[in-house]
């Protein structure tokens, strides 16, 4: 079996049970909400205490609950054709310039983290029609600089912090 295929699956039984991800997510608990429902799509890994409780729910063999724990191939194809998927790449993609210098003024030289990372939705209600709230929170991780010499700074970070 490949991972698709197990993603497949659990769709299925999703779908089977018309389970909801805020019932899934409560299920197997001790994680994000975010990242088990990317785990189950494929996107992350389970640790194994979690694979277990996925495979309880959602009557996984051994080999699949294994399957929910190894690290998996992540990303989708660029730029996406989904909708929504290319929605949220543009309004990355159109404001990362400015959020390039802002990150870089306020911190240095660096990057913002996708490991060291969070990402939360929730529904805001509003009289134009309920809105959709991300907030993404990334450590920041400031550039070595390799054979710096005395005086010289070891990493990006702003100087006067």
């Amino acid at each position: 079996m490949k991972r698709e295929d197990l993603t497949e699956k659990l769709l299925d039984i999703k779908r089977e049970n018309d389970w909801s991800w805020k019932y899934i997510t409560e299920s197997i608990g001790g994680m994000s909400p975010v990242i088990i429902t990317s785990a189950i799509l494929g996107q992350m890994r389970l640790p194994s205490i979690l694979a277990e409780k996925a495979a309880d729910l959602f009557g996984l063999t051994e080999n699949e609950k294994k399957m929910l724990s190894e690290v998996p191939s992540r990303g989708i194809p660029m730029p996406p054709t989904d909708p929504l998927q290319y929605r949220l790449f543009e309004a990355i993609m159109l404001n990362s310039p400015a959020l390039k210098a802002l990150i870089e003024e306020e911190f240095g030289d660096g990057i913002m983290s996708a490991i060291d990372f969070t990402l939360e939705m929730e529904r805001q209600p509003h009289p134009r029609g309920d809105r959709v709230k991300l907030s993404i929170s990334g450590k920041f991780l400031p550039f070595l600089y390799h054979g710096h010499g005395e005086g010289i700074p070891e990493n990006g970070l702003k100087e006067n912090q």
